[in-house]
């Protein structure tokens, strides 16, 4: 079945994926001694960095990915910065509460590895950059 079959399918798929990380970044943006304290009790060095990188990830990131831009490079960096998340904070598999968050952020980046392959579908920027640059003159 073609991507543009169903354009709003890609869309929805993206707003939900993008809803995580937002989420997940304000929440980072309003507590950032919080969010630098659990960073370094993980065992992360330069927890300053580390909280600038996961801002930048989920929130510009996250943006990026629901409005389709540059979408499959961005999609790859997520599924990258999940799968390190998940090994990093969540890899305590005695806790069942951590389990579910290990296996939650493999889903996850099951997903963004889907939108690195496909790209973001025609109701994106991508998109838009794609129907121009096919546009006879």
């Amino acid at each position: 079945m073609p991507l543009d079959r169903f354009p709003f399918v890609s869309l929805i798929g993206r707003l939900l994926m993008c809803s995580l990380f937002t989420v997940s970044g304000i929440g980072k943006l309003m507590a950032p001694s919080a969010t630098k304290a659990y960073i370094a009790a993980a065992g992360l060095p330069l927890p300053d960095i580390a909280y600038l990188g996961a801002l930048i990830v989920e929130l510009g990131f996250g943006t990026l990915l629901l409005v389709g831009f540059k979408t499959k490079p961005v999609a790859a960096a997520m599924a990258i910065f999940t799968l390190v998340t998940a090994f990093v904070f969540h890899a305590h598999f005695g806790d069942a509460n951590q389990q579910v968050h290990f296996l939650k952020n493999l889903s996850i980046a099951g997903g963004l590895i889907q939108f690195a392959l496909c790209g973001a579908g025609s109701i994106s920027l991508d998109g838009l950059r794609a129907q121009r640059a096919s546009a006879p003159e």
